[in-house]
């Protein structure tokens, strides 16, 4: 590495306070000259998307997230009205929430119950903790994102006799996604089991005309949020699924539009080494081959960003995680994503990030802020945010020595303004490298077969129990060809097993492994 490389391919937005560093990564002007036609289709693609272009066809749909922080690029008066209004009716309602305006059986809301799943909860979770404050924070936020019981009553623990002063967001596009039905369900139980109407203390996030929008008008919920069909889950941060559990929390959302509006027009520059998301676009484009041939491995030394590469997880491989490309050819593209933070990964993974195999390459992400205030020295002459970034330095050139391949963001501090950049700063590169790749950044074919797959598995516990019914014992083999499944044994067993632990359904056995014999216990 060099001096004069490092000034060369390091790009610094001083207004912004953000940089930019690939100087660690093997190219050179000639690979920028061998992708330069690719990077201007994607230039005028992303350009395209921006204007309103269907650029979801197999869903006919528009894809407008970058309008959400700013609605005067909405290709239409009635979206830009909807964005701004839907703005001005979050910080009401939360602004009401936090006067006690609004409030619940038990007083003035304390607590809010984020119930969703996806980017229905990874957004709003990362933006949570990474922005917390516990002496300014308005109300406690809590998350359901899965349908795990056991998850369930963690969080219902915690809010133990103080669901009257809880409010709940239930977050679902389609309003039928199984996982944050369930929570809500769940969660209907326990504000009725605690003597509470549930629709007092909620509000619903979801598409207009939706199944949970239709729900919550029945039971009469508190208010209503739209999500748009324009907008993808994973990319709905600066939505409603996002804004309304931030300023709920007491985040300044008009700091995080504005940190994301500033990062979108500073890479609507269409040249490469001047707009940060096409540099890191073409930087993940060596790096993997063009093929997802490297792992990329997310290093944000800062605590309060320990979420970010869980965030990206989903952003960049539910976008680029795709069979087909553009033209219907076969080319399984996505690039995996894993990470913690630093300093805690030198002392797990990056023993083999350094010495092991090198099927990776590693994003640095740089705060320059330690804290608000002083920090006291921890030795003389030294904070423990010294030596935080003495420790990212110096894993940094400790991969570089071993040739191993690095990209380091750096931003000034955790506010919501620089995390409004990094988050529009990733929707971006997604989009230009999804161009670069020739494939559909906009749909999850594979999410939806998943979903259909465990609403038929669903099905055979029915068929199972129907059988047990009956009386008797029986194994596996024999349920399985009862219900003319005679080829998913495998299925049938591990249903049965589940069913047998779970004292609610009166299943028993006798015998062991797969002799076992199973009945319902009347």
């Amino acid at each position: 590495m060099s001096w004069e490389r490092y000034k060369k391919y390091y790009l610094g937005l001083d207004s912004l306070g953000f940089g930019l560093d690939v100087s660690r990564v093997d190219f050179d002007d000639a690979f920028l000259a061998s992708i330069k036609a690719k990077m201007e289709s994607a230039f005028a693609a992303m350009k395209a998307l921006e204007g309103g272009a269907i650029a979801n066809p197999d869903e006919k749909r528009m894809v407008g997230h970058y309008w959400l922080r700013n609605a005067a690029l909405a290709p239409s008066r009635e979206i830009t009205d909807e964005i701004t209004s839907t703005i001005a009716k979050i910080k009401d309602f939360a602004k009401k929430v936090h006067a006690g305006q609004i409030k619940g059986a038990d007083g003035d809301f304390e607590n809010v119950l984020c119930i969703g799943i996806g980017g229905s909860a990874l957004g709003p979770q990362f933006v949570s903790e990474a922005l917390a404050n516990p002496k300014s924070d308005k109300m406690k936020v809590y998350f359901l994102d899965n349908t795990d019981p056991d998850g369930y009553d963690v969080v219902f623990d915690k809010l133990e006799g103080k669901l009257g002063k809880t409010l709940a967001v239930v977050t679902s596009k389609s309003g039928g996604t199984p996982e944050p039905r369930n929570a809500m369900m769940e969660s209907i139980a326990r504000w009725e089991a605690a003597g509470l109407d549930f629709s007092k203390h909620a509000v619903v996030t979801t598409g207009v005309g939706s199944k949970l929008y239709n729900f919550a008008k029945e039971k009469g919920y508190l208010e209503f949020f739209p999500m748009w069909d324009w907008v993808g889950g994973r990319t709905s941060e600066f939505a409603a699924v996002g804004l309304l559990p931030a300023a709920l929390q007491g985040i300044d959302i008009d700091q995080m539009l504005s940190g994301a509006a500033a990062m979108d027009e500073a890479t609507r520059v269409a040249d490469t080494l001047k707009n940060p998301a096409a540099l890191l676009a073409a930087m993940w484009y060596k790096c993997t081959g063009g093929k997802g041939l490297k792992d990329m491995v997310i290093l944000p030394y800062k605590d309060r960003l320990l979420l970010l590469s869980r965030y990206l997880q989903q952003l960049i491989m539910e976008s680029l995680g795709k069979e087909l490309d553009l033209d219907g050819n076969k080319v399984e593209q996505g690039i995996s994503v894993y990470g913690n933070k630093g300093s805690t990964d030198q002392h797990a993974y990056v023993q083999q990030l350094r010495d092991g195999i090198d099927n990776f390459f590693v994003t640095f992400i740089e705060v320059l802020s330690d804290r608000k205030g002083v920090s006291p020295e921890v030795a003389e002459g030294e904070t423990a945010g010294d030596y935080l970034q003495a420790f990212m330095l110096g894993t940094r050139e400790a991969l570089s020595a071993k040739g191993r391949q690095s990209i380091t963001i750096t931003v000034k501090d955790c506010s919501p303004a620089s995390i409004g950049k990094l988050i529009a700063l990733y929707d971006r590169t997604v989009g230009l490298y999804a161009s670069l790749i020739n494939i559909n950044a906009y749909h999850q074919p594979g999410v939806e077969a998943g979903k259909k797959a465990a609403s038929r598995i669903l099905q055979i516990k029915a068929g199972i129990l129907k059988v047990l019914e009956n009386g008797g014992e029986k194994t596996a083999d024999e349920i399985a060809r009862e219900i003319k499944l005679e080829n998913e044994q495998e299925i049938v067993f591990k249903l049965l097993l589940h069913l047998e632990s779970n004292a609610q359904w009166g299943v028993r056995s006798t015998g062991a492994g797969f002799g076992k014999k199973f009945q319902k216990v009347k």
